[in-house]
């Protein structure tokens, strides 16, 4: 990777970002051999750690996992690989590795929220996400101009998977000149021009029944992966069940699913007077809806999990982003909002009647406990699907409803254990699950020889406490009774390049401060004048 340059490192010094020694934000290396020192490895594969370990790269390779020691035990240097000439050494004694996040559902950004790839990559990387599905976005062309980038390491980002909304076109990608897809043909035709433009898949929302089977059907030929948020505009004749069996390889958040376990009814039981437009019509009555579905264990309930599982389904359940639906002033009032959120940014997750998801036009007790119950019901599926051997993933969709790029998604890892994942289960959730179901499991997804040297470093164990893993760390008591913050990312290293986490966080506060002393802002919350 290109060194960075002078001005760059003037500019770094003066917003008083303040790397370790040898490291900054924009990274180091990749290197012709790399050997990672000592570490605990969380394998990603669902094995218990395992150290002290060292971890030989060259050239973005994995090309040896070496046990050199025994807890307690010196560890005799001549047994450990030798560091050739050119090499760099990383001393992580102590600390432990993981395989890089995969974020499932990771949007880069968006105008309307005034979040820039610059901010949302360092974000994820701070928080050791080193590869990204994007389930669409600004466009094809937007998207794979970055993909192209990261892939060569010309910015600091993690790799991206491009899944392409469906229906969405650009100046250079318009095979239809921007009619309306109606008929199934030109759902074929649509298909086969995101192919050609290097998309890696396809993200649906819905649409007519011989729309979507065409649509599935020749993305399927084609070999690439898809995803579907079911919207209520279509899930009336078109559920995940409809998806799975005409090719649809995973569902983000839980729309169409608990229209699947319908046993009583057929569509959701919206109020008479209920507006999709109206977004608190819209998540409101989505509280209510898994109570509406059958029970858990019963015939259809089992039948339903049953099929999706013979068809190798992958679920990406999403739950941080509708966390705020069940407890909303916890997520306005979450710690990081006030260094780490961009003033367009919390301006967009005000109440509003034009935003996506900033429904809090009438919010309270009542939603909450609805919600409350949505996700019992909800979890008890996933954690089931899970236990009887469905593949779960990991994804955050941040950007919407107070949930900020990175730091939700780890939320998204704490509310798997909820859900009942042991949190080896969780870990393999957020590495392995994402890469199998991104068809990149030969790369990514565990620390193998012969695959990409994507980690995760942290200074404690992530085991005990998922919320070591938070930019912000976790609040702890030490025994001479002073308050401490422990954890935070340590290192996040992406095809071999190490990129010191916490000043990649440092680099986003002074962003963050910067667009508040233009303006003067200061954060407050909804209702309360400064």
């Amino acid at each position: 990777m290109k060194k960075y340059t002078f001005l760059f490192t003037l500019i770094t010094f003066l917003l008083g970002i303040c790397p370790s020694a040898g490291q900054s934000a924009q990274g180091d290396g990749p290197h012709s051999q790399l050997i990672i020192r000592g570490v605990m490895l969380i394998n990603g594969n669902g094995a218990p750690p395992q150290g002290p370990i060292d971890i030989v790269v060259e050239n973005n390779i994995i090309k040896d996992i070496k046990v050199v020691g025994y807890p307690g035990v010196a560890i005799d240097d001549s047994k450990r690989p030798q560091l050739k000439a050119g090499g760099k050494e990383l001393d992580c004694t102590g600390m432990y590795l993981m395989p890089g996040f995969i974020d499932m559902h990771g949007h880069i950004g968006g105008t309307a929220q005034g979040a820039e790839p610059d901010y949302v990559f360092r974000l994820w990387m701070g928080h050791g996400v080193t590869t990204v599905r994007e389930p669409s976005g600004r466009g094809v062309d937007f998207t794979m101009d970055l993909k192209r980038k990261s892939a060569k390491n010309e910015i600091v980002a993690p790799r991206i998977y491009a899944y392409t909304g469906f229906g969405q076109t650009s100046k250079t990608f318009n095979p239809l000149n921007d009619i309306p897809i109606s008929t199934p043909e030109q759902a074929r035709e649509w298909v086969r021009a995101n192919a050609k433009k290097g998309a890696d898949g396809i993200k649906f929302f819905g649409a007519e029944p011989e729309i979507m089977a065409a649509a599935l059907d020749e993305n399927k030929k084609l070999g690439l992966g898809s995803a579907c948020h079911h919207a209520q505009l279509s899930v009336a004749r078109w559920n995940v069940l409809h998806s799975a069996r005409a090719g649809l390889t995973s569902m983000e958040h839980w729309y169409g699913l608990p229209e699947a376990l319908f046993d009583d009814r057929t569509v959701q039981d919206y109020p008479l007077d209920y507006n999709y437009q109206n977004e608190q019509h819209r998540f409101e009555n989505a509280g209510k809806l898994w109570a509406q579905a059958a029970k858990p264990y019963s015939e259809h309930w089992e039948n339903v999990m049953n099929e999706l599982l013979a068809l190798d389904f992958t679920l990406d359940p999403t739950f941080n982003i509708y966390e705020a639906s069940r407890d909303l002033q916890r997520a306005r009032r979450a710690e990081w909002h006030e260094e780490y959120t961009l003033p367009s940014l919390w301006e967009f997750y005000q109440p509003s009647k034009i935003s996506h998801g900033s429904y809090w036009h009438d919010w309270g007790t009542e939603q909450e406990v609805a919600w409350k119950k949505n996700y019992q019901l909800w979890m008890t599926f996933i954690n089931e699907y899970k236990n009887r051997g469905g593949r779960v993933t990991t994804g955050s969709d941040s950007g919407f409803i107070f949930q900020l790029y990175g730091f939700a998604y780890i939320r998204e890892l704490e509310l798997l254990r909820e859900a009942g994942f042991h949190p080896l289960e969780v870990i393999r959730a957020a590495t392995l699950n994402g890469a199998e179901a991104l068809g990149a499991d030969d790369k990514i997804g565990t620390v193998a020889i012969g695959k990409l040297a994507d980690f995760v470093v942290v200074q404690e164990n992530p085991l005990n406490n998922l919320k070591v893993l938070y930019g912000t760390g976790a609040v702890r008591l030490t025994e001479d009774n002073q308050v401490v913050r422990a954890g935070g990312v340590k290192y996040t290293i992406k095809d071999g390049i190490i990129y010191d986490a916490k000043a990649l966080l440092e680099e986003v506060k002074a962003q963050v401060a910067k667009a508040k002393a233009e303006t003067g802002y200061q954060i407050l919350q909804p209702g309360v004048k400064e």
